[in-house]
C-alpha cells in the first residue's frame, strides 16, 4: 500500500522548520534572523512565521540578543529512554492548546497495518469526543478521519482496505458505492479539509486534514456536535492553518 505524495501547505510549513532546525542544531551558541536567513535560503516573511511557530512550540528559545537555540521540545530529541513519552506529552499538550483555541474535539489518526487507529485525542465537557458507535476501522468511508487517510492510499490500498471494511451504511448520508467514493477520494484537493457531514453519525459533523510525514499516512481532525455545524468550515480552516506543530511532532 504505497502512500500518494501530498503536497499539503503544512507539509511544506514542515520541511522548511526542520531545515531551520537543523541550522540551530549546528550552532550552539545560536543564530539570529539574518543568520538563519542566510542559512537556510527561506523569504524572510515566511522564516518569521515559522520562528514564532517554533518558539510558541519550544522547539526554540529566543535570546535577548535576538538570537535563536534549541528549545525544551528540541532537547527531548536527544536519546534518551523516555522520548516517546515525552513527545507524546508534547503532542498532548498541542493538541489541548488546539481544542480550547478552536473549540472542538481533536484527534490524531494514523494508518496503521493497514487499519485506521485514534492514536492521541483532546476533548472536554464543551468539546465532547465522538461516540464511537461503530469502530472506527470498519468506518473509514464514513468518517473524515478514514476518508481523509484513504485519499493518501494509492488504488491498491483502497481495494485492499475496502475488501476488508465493506462500505456499509451507517446513516442517510453514507456513501455506499465503492466507485463513488473513490471519485470523491479522487476529487480531494490535498489542501482542502475533507468533511463528514453526518455520515458516520447523526448528530455529528467532522472534518480531517492530512498530516503525512515521510511514508507514514496520518491526518488531524476535528468534531463538533450538529448544533455547532454552522462553524465547521472556519473551524476546519483553522485546523489547517494550526497542523504544522502537529506534523513537526509526528516527522521528528
Amino acid at each position: 500500500m504505497t502512500p500518494k505524495p501530498v503536497p499539503a501547505v503544512p507539509f511544506q510549513s514542515v520541511q522548511y522548520a526542520l531545515r531551520v532546525l537543523e541550522s540551530v542544531a549546528r550552532r550552539s551558541d545560536g543564530l539570529t534572523e539574518d543568520q538563519l536567513a542566510r542559512e537556510t535560503g527561506l523569504p524572510p516573511g515566511h522564516l518569521a512565521h515559522l520562528l514564532v511557530m517554533l518558539t510558541r512550540e519550544s522547539y526554540l528559545d529566543r535570546l535577548a540578543d535576538g538570537s535563536y537555540v534549541a528549545g525544551e521540545s528540541f532537547r527531548l530529541l536527544e536519546p534518551a529512554t523516555d522520548r516517546r513519552a515525552q513527545i507524546g506529552e508534547r503532542l498532548q499538550r498541542t493538541l489541548t492548546s488546539l481544542r480550547d483555541e478552536i473549540g472542538a474535539a481533536v484527534y490524531v489518526s494514523r494508518y496503521v497495518d493497514g487499519e485506521v487507529k485514534i492514536t492521541q485525542f483532546a476533548d472536554g465537557p464543551q468539546t465532547p469526543a465522538v461516540n464511537e458507535w461503530v469502530d472506527f476501522r470498519a468506518a473509514a468511508h464514513a468518517s473524515a478521519v478514514g476518508k481523509c487517510l484513504l485519499t493518501q492510499l494509492d488504488h491498491d490500498g483502497r481495494r485492499d482496505h475496502l475488501s476488508r471494511h465493506r462500505t456499509i451504511r451507517l446513516t442517510s448520508r453514507t456513501t455506499t458505492s465503492e466507485r463513488v467514493l473513490f471519485s470523491q477520494l479522487d476529487s480531494q484537493p490535498p489542501t482542502v479539509p475533507v468533511l463528514d457531514l453526518q455520515e458516520y453519525a447523526v448528530g455529528t459533523v467532522c472534518a480531517a486534514v492530512p498530516v503525512t510525514a515521510g511514508s507514514a499516512v496520518g491526518c488531524l481532525a476535528l468534531s463538533l456536535p450538529i448544533q455547532h455545524a454552522h462553524r465547521l468550515r472556519s473551524a476546519a480552516r483553522k485546523l489547517n492553518e494550526q497542523a504544522a506543530p502537529v506534523l513537526l511532532s509526528l516527522s521528528i
